[in-house]
């Protein structure tokens, strides 16, 4: 079975590393990174410089890490399975902070040729346009099991040959580019009529593709185009099935049909007006329409997602089902916390071959050693944060918080900041904070480019306050540094407005290693709300109107969140008296019941559901 994805956070510094036989490219080594703080001196002294392999760069941020995530669950279970995706041959963008400019992109520059596991195949495929024959390279990286008995072939498309026009082979340097509407249609025809295409090349045997949202869309009509009986098309449609991952209008795809028209063939153009179009008087083709109407089965992300998902397309709500994301444990568990687990198999059993396993942790609530035993294994993590950021200074029983994720409106990074006093009163009155920022924002989303600009204003407000607020934002927040900082920081802050956020996936990374929730009532977060894993505060979604994802909230929430800012930061101190820890604290409490939680949130026990409820 075939998935289709336009992106894979596959984490291969972290995880399942190749070891080299050979120097390694240096475009292939993971770049030094700036810091911007309110300890300026450090700032223009010191950068992060940490010696290991670039993450392979064919992502931008949670879908590609969860496909990843869900790949890398896929070959611990031994399932039948090929992953299908694009080489960006620029990856992403590299980001740099300038001070009162903000987030300055850059092109990033590695190596595929030399990236340890990547293997060029001789295998070509073509798809024909009117701008010429579009030639694609294909590419091979396995991705192994925990226990490195079983693997999943990852298939990469590369339009980056000499055989191509110059304009060809430029489809697939930079991942979402989308400054012009051609590079969207190219991009996403790559990946459907392509990834069916290499399929083919590949004589791969397939009974289910799924569209990992709708990029691949144009699959189905390039298998619309391979039928030479067309009335075959309403038992192929039976085959496929589609993931969405967004309530948010601008990551539903839909292109003019006189822009299709400029590039494909008129036998495409009317398959993607017979699948695409939502109304007979239609002017352009949508792509999330194209799977709603034409798949099996389609899912949501999280319960609460399904509900608005179904609100959103009432026309195919009965359709629409619920399955909940997770992450890979292997991949996110601290080395601290797998010995934890380890120290107390009688309870966890193996819980590397069944992460649900970690469900148990409630049988640990009233162990002394246990309680003991936890927090000491997040303190092993939160110095290793400390001495990767040391010039600045962090301090190890200082209350530290985290908000890190993609920077969009939406999710309101800067919200923390929006009365600067309110964080000053709860610093100097109850308790020191230390809070650290890290999220790349699309370079053609100037509104989220606008937040991190007040995130670094508000920052530099902070210099003469460092001993009572310390404030650390991080460039190039990737994989290494999503696991540094879920396992590592005391307090997760996730602060979406209700209900645009569909699932979220840094949250149950970061419960997974015990680090408690501050967060507003959203994706996953709903499914644990009575679990005592932190706090919720804020606006919470009801009825059957979605709401404006542009209102975005921010004075009702704001001062919500400095209310319960107030409880965390006095629990905590309470609980961590300069070093002398009470352990029969609440704050305890709620890093074992993260655990326990973090023990359903988990890709493996999601792709059994898929495997279930869709594929099967």
């Amino acid at each position: 079975m075939p998935i289709f994805s336009m992106e894979y956070g596959l984490a291969p510094s972290i995880y399942n590393s190749f070891h080299l036989n050979s120097p390694m490219s240096e475009k292939n080594k993971f770049f030094k990174h700036q810091v911007f703080s309110n300890y300026w001196i450090s700032d223009y002294v010191f950068k992060i410089d940490i010696h290991k392999m670039l993450d392979i760069p064919i992502y931008s941020g949670g879908l590609g890490v969860l496909a990843g995530d869900t790949v890398k669950s896929i070959a611990d279970l031994g399932l039948s399975v090929v992953a299908l995706g694009i080489l960006w041959n620029k990856g992403y963008f590299k980001q740099n902070f300038w001070y009162k400019h903000g987030q300055v992109p850059e092109e990033l520059s590695w190596d595929p040729h030399s990236y340890p596991g990547l293997i060029p195949l001789k295998n070509r495929i073509r798809i024909n346009t009117k701008q010429g024959n579009l030639v694609l390279r294909l590419w091979k990286y396995y991705v192994y099991s925990y226990d490195k008995k079983h693997v999943v072939p990852l298939v990469l498309m590369d339009s980056n040959l000499p055989e191509n026009n110059e304009h060809f082979r430029k489809l697939t340097d930079q991942l979402y580019r989308s400054d012009q509407v051609f590079w969207r249609i190219f991009q996403r025809s790559i990946l459907g009529i392509g990834g069916m295409k290499a399929l083919d090349e590949l004589k791969a045997h397939v009974d289910c593709y799924h569209l990992n949202e709708g990029h691949a869309a144009f699959a189905l009509v390039e298998k619309y185009i391979q039928l030479t009986d067309k009335a075959q098309m309403e038992t192929e449609k039976k085959k496929f099935v589609y993931t969405c991952h967004t309530p948010v209008a601008a990551g539903h795809d839909r292109f003019q049909i006189t822009d299709l028209q400029e590039i494909f063939a008129d036998n495409y153009i009317e398959a993607a007006k017979k699948f695409g179009k939502e109304l007979p008087g239609s002017k352009d083709v949508n792509l999330t329409h194209i799977c709603l109407d034409n798949c099996r089965h389609v899912n949501a992300v999280a319960q609460k997602h399904g509900e608005i998902m179904r609100l959103q397309f009432p026309a195919f709500a009965k359709r629409i089902d619920a399955i909940t994301n997770g992450v890979h444990a292997h991949t996110w568990v601290s080395e601290s916390f797998a010995q934890l687990f380890d120290k107390y198999s009688s309870v966890f059993g193996n819980w590397r071959s069944d992460p649900n396993r970690l469900q148990e942790a409630g049988q640990l609530l009233r162990d002394d050693n246990f309680r003991r035993d936890i927090f000491q294994a997040h303190q092993v993590n939160k110095r290793n944060l400390l001495n990767v950021v040391k010039p600045w200074k962090l301090q190890e029983d200082i209350l530290t918080i985290c908000w890190a994720r993609r920077i969009t409106g939406y999710k309101r990074p800067s919200l923390l900041f929006q009365h600067i006093d309110e964080v000053l009163k709860i610093a100097h009155h109850i308790g020191p904070l230390q809070i650290i920022f890290a999220g790349k924002s699309h370079p053609m989303d100037t509104g989220g480019a606008s937040h991190i600009q007040n995130i670094m204003e508000h920052v530099d407000q902070l210099n003469k306050e460092y001993k009572a607020v310390k404030v650390l934002v991080l460039e190039n927040y990737d994989t290494y540094f999503g696991k540094l900082l879920t396992n590592s920081v005391d307090v997760w802050l996730n602060n979406p407005l209700p209900p645009f956020e569909a699932s979220g996936t840094s949250g149950m990374k970061a419960i997974l290693n015990g680090v408690v929730q501050l967060s507003t009532l959203d994706g996953w977060v709903v499914e644990a709300e009575h679990d005592d894993i932190g706090w919720i505060f804020g606006y919470r979604h009801q009825g059957p109107e979605i709401g404006d994802e542009g209102e975005l909230r921010l004075e009702e929430d704001s001062k919500a969140l400095y209310a319960s800012l107030k409880e965390v930061t006095g629990l905590y101190y309470r609980m961590n008296k300069n070093g002398a820890i009470d352990i029969h604290s609440p704050w305890i409490d709620k890093m074992i019941h993260c655990v326990r939680r973090g023990g359903f949130f988990n890709t493996q026990r999601m792709v059994q559901e898929y495997k279930a409820k869709m594929w099967s």
